[in-house]
């Protein structure tokens, strides 16, 4: 019913729009395969591009700020802080893609993008959606993988397709170090020295995500054991808190603030191991998380973030350090040790 009504909207608000829409277009194409196998006709040389959901947002404002016509989502006040001016004050128009639709259609069409670039899973869901949208807009819309361990390839496909190959190199060459330097780290560990992990999402921690959800590869990718897992297989689900009692994770992770600080103090949750023993940890979350919130390239920090939490006797002390590069790269600003202190703060109980 939703997509119904999207599109729609869509096809009236075009009409309405059409003669100053097609001023914009650029003039020169090509074809790009897509994640999807699909063959669209992509601007030469795309300069305003709306990101479809909250990883092809992140991914945008990394690689060519300058080329977004807005946010997904409204930065918070604190957000902003870590984000690089004029680009934390664009507009917001909401999500085309992912759960909880809030695109305001009439907005979406009013900033005239040449390119609608979606990162991510790719099925056919998100395919039959890209096509119906670019149906109906005329719009080019593209589909990308977002799996974490396609992270560097993904930065070189997105900026070839955006004409930024130089500042995509760059990112994917941090990217690639991250995951090599965590490879390497992990296979060092034995495997009866590897934890069993809950991620509790929102206020009360009881949602979480199943096996094969894209919510949790970077909990994979730390050799981790996500006992959510034995649910089944799956994207996000609530469950109870009887289940993860039954679960018994040696740590509990989680990027909310309300839940981190209420656990400790919960009876219900004081027989789970991991909050018995004190090990419950909130995950950074500035201006994006670090585990999740969105899946997309923000994780490639966590990853040496949650490997020092998960195996404190191969720590890295230059974590510090690489998390200052990290946002200089990725996120255009110069963090000072103020809010290095911020992200760090709950890198222990």
């Amino acid at each position: 019913m939703l997509r119904r009504s999207f599109l729609t909207a869509v096809a009236f608000l075009l009409a309405l729009a059409a003669p100053g829409l097609s001023q914009t277009r650029p003039s020169q194409t090509r074809p790009f395969t897509d994640a999807a196998g699909r063959t669209v006709e992509v601007p030469a040389a795309p300069q305003r591009v709306l990101a479809a959901g909250p990883p092809a947002s992140v991914l945008l404002y990394a690689l060519a700020p300058e080329k977004m016509v807005g946010w997904v989502r409204e930065p918070s006040a604190v957000e902003k802080e870590y984000l690089a001016a004029p680009y934390r004050d664009l507009p917001t128009y909401g999500r085309l893609t992912g759960r909880g639709n809030t695109a305001n259609i009439e907005m979406v069409l009013g900033m005239q993008p040449d390119l609608i670039l979606d990162v991510g899973s790719v099925d056919e869901t998100y395919a039959s959606l890209a096509d119906r949208v670019q149906a109906q807009t005329g719009i080019p819309y593209v589909l990308v993988d977002g799996s974490f361990a396609r992270t560097p390839e993904t930065l070189r496909e997105v900026g070839a397709l955006l004409g930024v190959p130089d500042a995509a190199e760059a990112l994917a060459a941090f990217a690639e170090a991250a995951i090599a330097r965590l490879e390497a780290r992990v296979a060092a560990i034995p495997l009866d020295q590897r934890p069993r992990v809950y991620y509790g999402r929102g206020p009360d921690g009881l949602e979480t995500g199943l096996a094969g959800s894209i919510n949790m590869e970077v909990l994979d990718a730390v050799g981790a054991t996500n006992v959510a897992a034995a649910a089944g297989w799956g994207g996000l689900a609530n469950v109870s808190v009887e289940q993860v009692l039954a679960w018994d994770p040696d740590v509990i992770l989680t990027q909310n603030p309300d839940f981190h600080a209420g656990i400790a103090g919960a009876p219900v949750w004081g027989d789970v191991a991991a909050v018995r023993e004190g090990r419950v940890y909130r995950v950074p979350a500035l201006p994006f998380g670090w585990f999740d919130t969105p899946p997309g390239i923000n994780r490639i920090i966590g990853v040496d973030w949650l490997a020092n939490v998960l195996y404190p006797e191969a720590s890295d002390d230059d974590l510090r350090e690489r998390t200052r590069a990290f946002y200089q790269l990725f996120y255009h600003v110069e963090l000072t040790d103020a809010q290095l202190d911020t992200l760090l703060a709950d890198a222990a109980p």
